[in-house]
């Protein structure tokens, strides 16, 4: 603020002016000194900076809890974290898709597993290829540390040989196969083949599953898909030959 050509702040009043000590007399009295002051507070009773010839208030400071100090390191993690859910721009298209985990009941993102080849069954628990569940295991134990998933998906749909519920279902692949590869909870209210993955594996193959354990085995790039029908065993040469040659493909970047 400017009084007969001189700046002061509030601070600095009545002791001495930002650019000259002001004149004294009486038009300087103590009265005035006091309203001269309370001019310069803001609303909020906060002193006013006085900037050139204009008069601009101070900002006042992010509450802080009591007790506590502001951690920057903390505040510029938390606006450099993505927002939950928020899609990964090098996440394949087919992936783009979240589930309810079978083990734990909590949404998963398919995107997780970018860039590893992934093998897709459909599964059922009294079928007889049930036991492909042993050899499925086998295989996402050898090959895992080299980039391969599996990827359970529980399903009813196949000659009703899946009418547990998911807590059932996830006991008995603990149980009765030591299961440790991802598995989902059975889409409630359709058929898994409606499921929109299940859509796009059935356009780009031209195969849809004709009874439990189908697999469709996905590159790094989640472009290439081979599909297998419920026969093929996990271990059987020419299923295994094509893993291999997935697997020893490396991640584009």
């Amino acid at each position: 603020m400017f009084v007969d050509g001189f700046s002061i702040t509030a601070s600095q009043w009545p002791h001495r002016a930002t650019r000259h000590t002001l004149p004294r007399g009486p038009r300087w009295s103590a009265v005035a000194a006091m309203a001269f002051a309370a001019a310069l507070a803001g609303p909020d009773g906060r002193a006013e900076v006085i900037t050139g010839r204009g008069v601009a208030a101070t900002p006042a400071p992010l509450p802080v809890a009591a007790g506590s100090t502001p951690d920057p390191a903390k505040a510029a993690t938390r606006s450099a974290t993505p927002l939950l859910g928020a899609p990964d721009a090098l996440c394949p298209p087919l992936l783009r898709h979240t589930l309810n985990s079978l083990q734990t009941g909590q949404p998963q993102s398919l995107c997780q597993y970018s860039g590893k080849v992934v093998l897709i069954v459909n599964t059922a628990s009294y079928c007889g290829y049930t036991n492909q569940y042993e050899g499925l295991e086998a295989l996402y134990r050898k090959y895992r540390d080299r980039g391969l998933v599996v990827l359970g998906f529980p399903s009813n749909d196949y000659g009703a040989q899946e009418p547990g519920s998911n807590k059932e279902i996830a006991e008995f692949c603990r149980t009765t196969y030591g299961i440790d590869f991802p598995m989902f909870e059975k889409i409630a209210g359709t058929r898994l083949a409606a499921h929109p993955l299940y859509v796009e594996l059935v356009a780009k193959t031209g195969q849809a599953p004709q009874w439990n354990f189908h697999k469709y085995l996905v590159d790094r790039s989640g472009k290439r898909i081979e599909s297998f029908g419920s026969g093929v065993e996990p271990g059987q040469r020419a299923f295994v030959s094509t893993l291999e040659r997935m697997l020893a493909d490396k991640p584009s970047t």
